[in-house]
């Protein structure tokens, strides 16, 4: 009998622990499904209370982005940060798929991600709910504790008062290593 007993009170304990650790699919728990209409995903995001949209720009042969698809945007809690904050996009720099940009233009994500200046993957900019680009970080970023003090550095405002290396300098220099 304390052997059944002991083993219902360690079943929840067991699920909790796994259910901690366990990752899940960044295109589907990190990325918002997308309109394919950035007009529409601000206005979208403004209704829903967000701080604004956060764009990560990437292609599929990209070692660096694989490697913060694994160790970063699979965890359950970057996940709901950022999509507490914000509308989280993936755009393919290679992508030929249509869509409309911030002013309403159709363009494919390719020449979207040209026209915003991005030449290099991972690069994740943040915009406001006007569509317009408020911080930007082009390359990978290796810890889940980095990634999130740059969400945090961006929804508390301070990118409009430092730059995000200092923002990290004063939050205790959080880039795990």
């Amino acid at each position: 009998m304390h052997r059944f007993l002991l083993g219902l009170l360690l079943v929840p304990a067991l699920a909790w622990a796994q259910g901690a650790g366990a990752k899940r699919d960044p295109m589907q728990h990190f990325f918002s499904p997308s309109l394919g209409d950035l007009q529409a995903e601000a206005a979208a995001a403004r209704a829903a209370g967000k701080q604004g949209l956060c764009v990560m720009y990437l292609r599929d042969d990209c070692p660096y982005c694989e490697r913060m698809k694994a160790n970063i945007l699979s965890l359950p809690a970057v996940q709901a940060h950022y999509r507490q904050q914000f509308a989280v996009l993936a755009v393919d720099t290679r992508g030929a798929l249509p869509m409309v940009d911030f002013a309403g233009r159709p363009a494919t994500e390719k020449d979207f991600a040209r026209a915003q200046g991005v030449w290099v993957t991972p690069t994740v900019v943040f915009y406001d709910l006007d569509g317009r680009p408020i911080a930007r970080v082009a390359g990978e970023i290796r810890t889940a504790e980095e990634f999130t003090l740059l969400g945090d550095f961006v929804a508390t405002g301070a990118y409009r008062t430092r730059s995000f290396a200092a923002y990290k300098q004063s939050n205790g220099n959080k880039k795990g290593t």
